[in-house]
């Protein structure tokens, strides 16, 4: 069977060839028809599973027809089989990039999206820029929800890359963007998602702003959110182990996106979870008048050996 669809695919390769070469009974070059036997050679050779000659034929294939985004985009899903990765995400690329010059955006982001997800696990940095540029082309054509799924997609592999300075950038850009189109309860998680981020970059001043630029949500204040971020930022300053990994225990937080209930889990406070003691209340004496502090003893040596 293999052996057929390979005859089959050189076959194919051999008219496009004699279309470019004589256009078959024409006196010019038929660029078209050789494009179209080249895809049918694609078709054999994946078929067959030759991966590298499906790959070539969808090149020539792309070249013929004068450069053909979908066939740059296929060349690329061919490289996929073949475990080529970042070659398969650099075709794919540049035919997203060719989707957009030919005024077909969705289907550019699509390709983008496509390639973030063969790379992810690869090389999650490549894939974060993928992400963000399908949000970014989402974004331009006013499809925020789609925009703020891709930026979702972002943070989450910023934050299991511990890149938490990016990852606290990429979550505000999704808070706003939750805003903008009145998701407000997706705005109380994401307000959490960044005072973790905070708490593990050791910046409770921003983790602190973060809560307290969530006020002017409508809804924030007295929902359960702001009850238990104010109860983790206490714990925190209080330095409060107890406290906090109660608060991160407790389903609220568990059930967030998995990245983001680990920061929890695994957040602890400075200095060890020893807590701050509280300052000293002078004691009542039983009158009800407040005891002066004791004095130091007396040195008996205060005025010299003589």
């Amino acid at each position: 069977m293999a052996a057929q669809k390979i005859n089959e695919g050189l076959e194919h390769l051999a008219k496009a060839e004699k279309y470019l070469k004589t256009g078959f009974l024409k006196w010019k070059p038929d660029y078209d028809s050789a494009a179209s036997e080249y895809g049918k050679a694609a078709v054999a050779f994946k078929n067959a599973k030759q991966f590298e000659q499906a790959k070539d034929a969808c090149l020539r294939e792309a070249v013929a027809h004068e450069n053909n985004r979908a066939a740059y985009e296929q060349a690329g899903m061919m490289l996929k089989e073949m475990q080529k990765l970042p070659e398969a995400v650099q075709l794919i690329e540049k035919a997203s990039m060719m989707y957009l010059e030919n005024g077909t955006p969705d289907t550019a982001a699509m390709a983008l999206e496509r390639a973030g997800k063969l790379i992810e696990n690869v090389d999650p940095e490549k894939a974060v820029q993928l992400y963000q540029q399908t949000a970014n082309v989402f974004e331009n054509e006013e499809r925020l929800r789609q925009a703020v799924e891709l930026l979702g997609k972002a943070s989450r592999l910023l934050v299991r890359g511990r890149r938490f300075d990016e990852a606290a950038l990429s979550i505000q850009k999704e808070k706003n963007i939750y805003k903008e189109i009145e998701n407000y309860p997706t705005c109380y998680k994401k307000t959490i998602a960044q005072v973790l981020v905070h708490l593990h970059r050791n910046d409770y001043v921003a983790a602190e702003r973060c809560v307290r630029e969530s006020y002017s949500i409508p809804g924030f204040n007295g929902s359960e959110d702001c009850a238990a971020l104010e109860q983790l930022l206490e714990g925190y300053d209080q330095q409060d182990q107890d406290q906090v990994s109660e608060v991160c225990n407790s389903p609220l937080f568990k059930y967030m996106d998995n990245d983001y209930a680990k920061l929890g889990l695994s957040l602890v406070v400075p200095g060890g979870g020893i807590k701050k003691k509280p300052a000293a209340t002078p004691q009542a004496t039983p009158e009800g008048t407040t005891a002066a502090p004791a004095e130091e003893e007396e040195d008996e040596y205060a005025g010299g050996l003589c």
